[in-house]
């Protein structure tokens, strides 16, 4: 991971808003209808362009593609893997179920995302890499990018056992280590080209009031254990320095009162083959867990992408308010060239689903580099 000596560096966790036709196009495909190919790789191809200028102009240090090739942030693998077909029956989210008039409110929401993340499709065959030519055509879009780093998301193999159905494997842990096992693919071919891997684990911390809803606290870290060792079995051999984690609560307007406590994932976060964890920490739920680093240290080697924006509000982040989050996040991990300054996730985790208008995600970007301006000339006198 890039880090520097000088200033805060900023950065965001994937995904950025898609143009509407572009959206449509993947909604099409995820549901299985037929589209044509070269107009979907032309639409990709000029939205990524726009995305990454738009970017550069924003002032980020460390951006990508954003996501513009993907349907969505994990339901991707079905067009890159074997073994996925019919339709998962996906658990609602426990706070989200315990408040019906939410639901209500929000219904415009799920209205116009188009790929629906609730129902993927499930496993029912030996899941498998197929073959790497969508992935290559990808990691193309980005191999001129004027970024002082580029990087790239992929998949997380517990946010693909969790949200994609078991319907093949004899338990949940042969299913997690045969994806791992076929995402090694996608990791390795990420790192060869140069690229910081960015693994999107919302699995780790989400799971916690989905999957493991009505299930001991014990039973959920298990999880995290099973999917933290698979993530380090595929990343075999590659260098922990160019892996980053995302980790998150989910990306949702909600009360988030069941979300498990970072402090009860942390230490098992730390077991991670990486170099630096991006973390949720601008939310009104967890805002207060930059804490958690001064009470049990980054390890020696980790940095920490610290979200300092929030991708599920409107509000725009006033940039002396981006600079106080930086600055006590800073404090409590000890040493401000381990921080980067990021959002809390992506904007535009699934085809069409952004909370935030995209003309926002630019201000919230700009407000980014503009508070982590300000921190840096107070915390490095840059």
């Amino acid at each position: 991971m890039l880090l520097s000596e000088a200033r805060f560096l900023t950065t965001h966790a994937g995904s950025l808003p898609r143009p509407t036709a572009l959206a449509e196009l993947h909604g099409r495909r995820s549901k299985g209808e037929e589209v044509d190919a070269a107009d979907l790789q032309r639409a990709v191809e000029q939205a990524s362009a726009e995305v990454v200028a738009a970017q550069v102009a924003a002032g980020v240090d460390v951006g990508n593609d954003g996501e513009q090739a993907r349907e969505s942030f994990f339901t991707y693998v079905q067009h890159r893997m074997t073994g996925f077909g019919g339709t998962s029956h996906r658990s609602i989210m426990r706070d989200l179920i315990e408040h019906p008039d939410l639901l209500e409110l929000t219904r415009g929401r799920r209205e116009r995302t188009k790929v629906n993340l609730m129902a993927a499709p499930a496993a029912v065959d030996a899941v498998t890499y197929r073959d790497t030519g969508e992935l290559e055509a990808e990691l193309a879009l980005v191999a001129d990018a004027p970024f002082a780093e580029t990087f790239m998301t992929a998949a997380s193999p517990g946010i693909v056992a969790a949200a994609m159905e078991n319907r093949f494997y004899a338990t949940r842990e042969e299913y997690v280590q045969a994806v791992a096992a076929a995402l090694r693919t996608e990791y390795r071919a990420i790192v060869d080209r140069g690229l910081l891997l960015q693994i999107d684990a919302p699995d780790l911390a989400l799971e916690r009031h989905t999957l493991f809803a009505e299930r001991p606290l014990a039973e959920f870290l298990a999880w995290v254990e099973l999917v933290v060792g698979a993530i380090n079995g595929a990343l075999d051999g590659i260098d922990p320095a160019r892996v980053r984690l995302h980790v998150c609560w989910g990306n949702y307007e909600g009360p988030h009162t069941h979300d498990v406590a970072f402090a009860d994932i942390q230490p098992l976060l730390y077991e991670a083959h990486v170099g630096g964890l991006v973390v949720s920490m601008a939310n009104a739920r967890h805002a207060h867990e930059f804490r958690c680093f001064a009470q049990r240290p980054l390890p020696d080697h980790m940095a920490l992408v610290a979200g300092v924006i929030d991708t599920t509000s409107n509000y725009v982040e006033h940039p002396e308010v981006v600079a106080d989050r930086l600055e006590r996040v800073a404090e409590a991990v000890g040493d401000p060239t381990r921080v980067i300054a990021g959002t809390d996730c992506g904007f535009d985790t699934s085809a069409g689903i952004g909370d935030v208008a995209p003309s926002l995600v630019w201000e919230k970007l700009r407000a980014l580099r503009d508070g982590a301006d300000l921190a840096s000339a107070r915390v490095f006198g840059a």
